[in-house]
């Protein structure tokens, strides 16, 4: 049976002309709040404020996502990087609980990169170890938030996390949008799944059957 996403006029249309009206509005009425972020970051953190990496997006086409930066530069004795666990202190670590880091995000959707809803942009080097059901992640763009986010977060094993993301492709819609865009903020507020045990965010996924 083929679960791919039929075509509808929110698929095609609405979700992109959503996507540009509300992160449009976003940007602008959170200027105070990135200005204000910014200005910490550059104090607590250091420069430069905004983290860029290459991300796969649609089709695995490769974006350059921005994004607060959370983690220092923080060298040990020979000169290499420190963990992500020690680079990364109680402010970087209340940027990601409250999601402020992802707010550049929104210049993301705003340029069609991503979207407000669906799954999220991982690595590129990930894209070479999904299985075929798991690529299927990337018939959509990355969201901000998605239903793997609202169903546990970084908590959740990668095989839970990559079924969700595939049920989210194959059944998204602008009910399930407005859903999970809604119980983001709740999960926003408890705070809950900012990072899998033992780890800044999560393990490294390695394939196969999506665990770490």
């Amino acid at each position: 049976m083929d679960n791919r996403q039929t075509s509808t006029f929110y698929t095609r249309w609405l979700k992109r002309s959503l996507d540009i009206v509300g992160s449009g509005i976003a940007l602008c009425m959170l200027a105070p709040v990135f200005a204000a972020v910014a200005l910490l970051v550059r104090v607590r953190v250091g420069s430069p404020v905004i983290f860029r990496q290459t991300r796969p997006g649609l089709a695995g086409a490769p974006f350059e996502l921005v994004k607060f930066r959370t983690m220092s530069d923080r060298v040990d004795s020979s000169g290499h990087l420190l963990s992500d666990e020690e680079r990364l202190d109680g402010f970087g670590r209340f940027l990601r609980s409250a999601s402020l880091d992802e707010l550049p995000e929104l210049w993301n959707v705003f340029t069609g990169e991503m979207s407000l809803v669906g799954p999220r942009p991982l690595l590129m080097q990930y894209l070479e170890r999904y299985t075929p059901r798991q690529r299927r992640r990337q018939e959509v763009r990355p969201g901000i938030t998605g239903l793997a986010q609202v169903s546990g977060r970084n908590a959740l094993d990668w095989e839970r996390k990559f079924e969700l993301d595939v049920e989210y492709v194959e059944s998204y819609s602008l009910r399930l949008d407005v859903q999970i865009i809604s119980r983001t903020f709740a999960v926003l507020l408890r705070r809950d799944g900012i990072a899998h045990d033992g780890y800044a965010t999560a393990p490294e996924f390695m394939g196969k059957d999506g665990s770490s």
